[in-house]
């Protein structure tokens, strides 16, 4: 895609960069390894903050974490019961760090690590295999029973057994991609229209009437993925749910 010769980059946004120079490259410590850091602080941060505060009304950084701590806690209780509370940590921490990892990337000069397929992929497997585990710890060899339902016909088994697993393990791809696929595409579209703003204002006296509308295209952009953010890291944390709710009650 080009204007007046002028390409539009979109793609490298994505690209690592070491950072903290010779060090952070012999390491192979980047932006990205940084942000998570960021994220992990923050959204410590945001929980030490609103539990020290502990006021009968709370204030907007404890209301904050409040809700995220109930929204959370409610998702877990309805999706696995009460024997969910001892999975929510372990939500809430995904659902935070994800969160956290794609709002930081809305702001400017920041890196957003959701984006990279990597980050997701090893989100997503330490997902499965948690649940995995915990599957195995409650239910022992029973656990394999989940590849053939109770009452099917043995005749079905060579069928069924092979999709099912096909299934239980694609769960790995759904969760990785979903998220990967979202967050590049927003982050494209964002870069193409703030581009085309930028190209179409230098068109001498008319330019600024013509990059009115990729302007205005871009602002209800930004407003779009702030709502994808929050929707995705939801996405991610309510499948992670339901995996654990099929690993404790196994159907």
């Amino acid at each position: 895609m080009a204007v007046e010769g002028k390409t539009i980059d979109a793609l490298s946004q994505f690209e690592l960069t070491p950072i903290l120079g010779a060090v952070g490259k012999a390491v192979s410590f980047s932006q990205s390894n940084l942000f998570m850091l960021v994220a992990v602080a923050l959204s410590a941060g945001l929980m030490l903050a609103s539990a020290r505060r502990g006021a009968l009304v709370p204030g907007r950084l404890q209301a904050l974490g409040e809700s995220a701590y109930e929204f959370i806690a409610g998702m877990v209780r309805d999706q696995v019961g009460d024997e969910g509370k001892k999975y929510f940590p372990f939500v809430f921490s995904v659902f935070m760090f994800v969160l956290f990892g794609n709002l930081l990337g809305m702001l400017p000069y920041a890196f957003t690590f959701t984006s990279h397929i990597a980050v997701t992929l090893a989100l997503a497997v330490v997902v499965f295999i948690t649940v995995t585990v915990v599957a195995l710890m409650r239910h022992g060899m029973h656990f394999f029973s989940y590849f053939f339902p109770e009452g099917a016909p043995v005749w079905l088994a060579p069928i069924i057994i092979p999709v099912e697993v096909i299934s239980y393990f694609s769960r790995v791809v759904s969760l990785s991609v979903r998220l990967f696929a979202n967050m590049v595409a927003g982050h494209v579209m964002l870069k193409v229209f703030a581009t085309f703003v930028v190209l179409l204002g230098g068109l001498g006296a008319v330019g600024p009437f013509v990059a009115a509308m990729p302007l205005a295209v871009n602002v209800a952009l930004v407003g779009f993925e702030f709502l994808v953010a929050f929707l995705q890291a939801y996405v991610f944390a309510i499948l992670t749910s339901i995996y654990l709710h099929d690993a404790v009650h196994l159907h």
